[in-house]
């Protein structure tokens, strides 16, 4: 077999193993995930998955790293850097909670409870932050320090390098907020509390986006 062509069908054998793990994922949860089951499914014996994926462990870093990626890059094209701060705010928090609700079964895996017996390692580190350095950019930009005034200095500052000072533990609450307020919608912590949730969602990020010190929107002018 041509060297190309043993690459590509390598590559689609090792998509359908991550599509089957998808799936499987989101119908069993990843403490359930296996890759015997996985292989099964895909027609394969269990012993030659492994020339694929060496382990679940590894099955679980790729599914997350593909995750944390389609979220980040969903962040990243939400952001308009011509458009007014909190536009750009609020864009991003959006296309966090669209991705989200697309994808309950990853946002889980991502940002749910952690996996019992695994641990992330950290080549998972680059695509989590993808999320995160969008929202340090806008912050960055835009910020105005003195909002800061009246946060503990708890976080560290080199966690937001480009973020003031002041605006770094801010910062790191309006992630939490982000990521907290999209959980107990997935995970239906609102029902019967929370009746109009896209309009709360977008309270919560305007309220976030003041305590980062964004400028607030001209008066009179058409908002979305």
């Amino acid at each position: 077999m041509p060297p190309g062509t043993r690459a590509r069908a390598r590559a689609e054998t090792t998509r359908a193993i991550l599509d089957e793990a998808r799936r499987q994922l989101a119908e069993q949860g990843a403490a359930a995930l296996s890759l015997r089951s996985v292989a099964r499914e895909v027609g394969m014996v269990s012993s030659a998955v492994y020339r694929y994926v060496a382990s679940r462990d590894e099955l679980l870093t790729r599914l997350i790293i593909e995750a944390y990626d389609a979220v980040g890059e969903r962040a990243e094209a939400a952001r308009d850097p011509q458009t007014p701060p909190r536009e750009q705010w609020r864009a991003v928090w959006r296309a966090v909670r669209t991705w989200a609700l697309e994808h309950p079964a990853e946002y889980a895996l991502v940002y749910g409870s952690p996996v019992p017996g695994y641990a992330a390692p950290a080549e998972t580190i680059p695509a989590a932050e993808r999320v995160a350095v969008v929202l340090a950019t806008i912050v960055a930009e835009h910020g105005d320090p003195a909002a800061g005034d009246g946060w503990p200095a708890v976080v560290r500052a080199d966690v937001l390098p480009a973020v003031p000072p002041a605006l770094v533990t801010p910062a790191v609450g309006a992630w939490t907020q982000l990521y907290g307020t999209v959980g107990f919608e997935l995970f239906g912590q609102y029902e019967n509390v929370v009746e109009d949730r896209e309009a709360y969602f977008d309270a919560v990020a305007e309220a976030a986006a003041t305590a980062v010190g964004l400028p607030a929107r001209r008066a009179g002018r058409p908002d979305s």
